[in-house]
């Protein structure tokens, strides 16, 4: 019981930390960006590990690459306008999930350049969007998904900025609606509505072992 308590003490004295950082590096103090990243490490790791859940092994990049490249993308950009600790973290997994489409991108080209003759393209893998059980995607090849949400986006971004914060960002229905000014119901109802329209998109045009 003591050590929950310590534990959770410990937890509310980051957070609390968290406002302060932010506004100074909003102040133009860049140097912050390493010291928040510091902090909020456990969650952005949690958010990293959920992107990669899946990939083969032996796969190249692993959670604490994952974070430390979107470290650097978030530092060399000169990001600061951040809102709040939300925000923050749905930046970092837009950020992730671009590293993993970039990283998928760079690897079917290099297979593509005949290294493997009869490849067959397998990007970086998933296991399922995020969701109720009975919602679920099936595993789906990030590029597939990342052409999907694209399509989504230019239909309804809204639903596309949902889905994506659930399912790359791994965030609940509670801090999505934080993130997005809807209420709670709103994004449960979203969120179901994305899936079945990703999995209807990704049904009509598989691509996970086209030659791209």
């Amino acid at each position: 019981m003591q050590a929950n308590h310590k534990k959770k003490y410990a937890v509310l004295l980051v957070e609390s930390s968290v406002p302060e950082l932010l506004e100074r590096l909003r102040g133009g103090n860049q140097s912050v960006m390493n010291e928040l990243v510091s902090v909020l490490y456990g969650e952005l790791r949690r958010i990293a590990a959920r992107q990669l859940r899946g990939e083969r092994a032996g796969h190249t990049l692993e959670t604490t690459a994952l974070v430390h490249e979107a470290y650097l993308k978030l530092y060399e950009n000169g990001s600061r306008d951040f809102s709040d600790r939300v925000h923050f973290l749905t930046v970092a997994s837009r950020v992730m999930r671009q590293v993993l489409v970039d990283y998928g991108r760079a690897r079917a080209t290099k297979k593509r350049g005949g290294e493997q003759p009869g490849y067959r393209r397998r990007g970086l893998r998933t296991t399922t969007l995020a969701g109720d059980p009975d919602t679920a995607l099936d595993p789906v090849d990030v590029l597939d998904l990342d052409r999907a949400l694209e399509a989504l986006a230019l239909e309804d971004s809204s639903l596309a900025q949902s889905i994506e914060l659930r399912y790359f960002g791994g965030m609940t229905a509670e801090e999505i609606a934080e993130a997005v000014g809807k209420s709670v119901h709103v994004v449960r109802h979203d969120l179901r509505f994305a899936q079945a329209w990703l999995r209807r998109k990704l049904n009509a045009h598989p691509g996970a072992d086209a030659a791209g």
